[in-house]
């Protein structure tokens, strides 16, 4: 049965509607712990990573979030908002069964966006990098240990957000001088932190990226059980690439709905879908194994705009159900 789910930001700051929503909308699909990065720093996709981080505190800078010798203020703001989260969560999924997804960055979009004291990026060096792997790892293993207490029949799936793998791997990001760029990730390192990352969780796993050009080998090495991608930004060999994930029995979330404020009717979205796997040559019976989700988070939309993009997701996930059994 194809399901749905989103990506996990949403807009507003009430952590207690969108939950409400997320669960009245999703209950029977893919329900996950959305993130609300109106709410400020330390509620933003970086900052609340960087709050799972074991021994490893951060405080905001202009340039962004940077590793510092111990907490201050701004590791304790992003601590209540994640408790916070926590509290919400286990009143509105109080009863809940069945998956439960939390999203996290993962390491090397973490690395790329975190500084290090003296004014360069985490990236940069090879030491810190490892640093940060780890103590993601332990992070997220503790992160999903309190779900678990706070809502004992949850099937806790990780979601690991790698938005600037791609540039990681380019060797495209800037220094932080402008004048120079960071040198490209070997490939083997990069596929050693992923792993590590989701080795971590005893659970099932999503690699999520949304850039152009994901690298789809490399996130396929990996192990996770399922690959998230903006399905409008794949050419026809990531698309070749998903098709072997698939065989290889990793699941597709396909970032198939748009989120640009663009009205997409569930039939239309569907049609896409269902074209695009017909070229690769899969049988449209193994349109089960896809999750459809928006394009991206959801956090840029009005709150109604968003509750209709989520809506959108599962009635195109229900008419690829109808598709795949006829």
């Amino acid at each position: 049965m194809t399901h749905a789910t989103g990506i996990g930001s949403w807009p507003g700051t009430s952590v207690r509607d969108t939950l409400a929503q997320v669960r009245e909308l999703l209950e029977a699909d893919l329900p996950y712990l959305p993130e609300l990065p109106a709410r400020g720093p330390g509620a933003d996709m970086i900052g609340r990573t960087a709050g799972l981080l074991v021994e490893l505190p951060v405080d905001l800078q202009p340039s962004g979030w940077r590793l510092v010798d111990r907490p201050g203020q701004d590791a304790a703001r992003t601590a209540a908002f994640l408790r916070e989260d926590l509290d919400e969560l286990a009143e509105a999924f109080d009863g809940h069964t069945g998956p439960l997804k939390l999203q996290a960055v993962g390491p090397w979009t973490l690395a790329a966006e975190v500084w290090l004291p003296r004014g360069e990026r985490a990236l940069a060096d090879e030491g810190a990098s490892r640093d940060l792997v780890d103590s993601l790892a332990e992070g997220l293993r503790a992160h999903v240990a309190a779900v678990r207490r706070l809502v004992p029949g949850a099937e806790v799936i990780v979601q690991v957000d790698e938005p600037s793998l791609p540039a990681v791997l380019a060797g495209s990001l800037p220094t932080a001088s402008g004048f120079g760029r960071i040198p490209p990730l070997d490939p083997q390192v990069a596929l050693a932190g992923l792993r590590t990352v989701l080795e971590s969780h005893d659970g099932e796993t999503v690699i999520h990226c949304c850039a152009a050009d994901p690298p789809i080998p490399l996130l396929r090495d990996a192990g996770p059980s399922a690959l998230s991608v903006d399905t409008s930004l794949l050419r026809p060999r990531g698309w070749e690439g998903l098709a072997v994930a698939v065989e290889d029995g990793i699941r597709l979330h396909a970032g198939a709905v748009p989120t640009d404020g663009t009205l997409t009717r569930a039939q239309e979205v569907a049609d896409r879908v269902g074209d695009a796997w017909r070229r690769i040559g899969m049988p449209l019976t193994s349109l089960d194994a896809i999750v459809v989700t928006p394009a991206c988070g959801l956090a840029g939309l009005t709150p109604p705009m968003a509750r209709t993009v989520q809506r959108t997701a599962v009635e195109a996930a229900q008419e690829l159900t109808e598709r795949s059994q006829a």
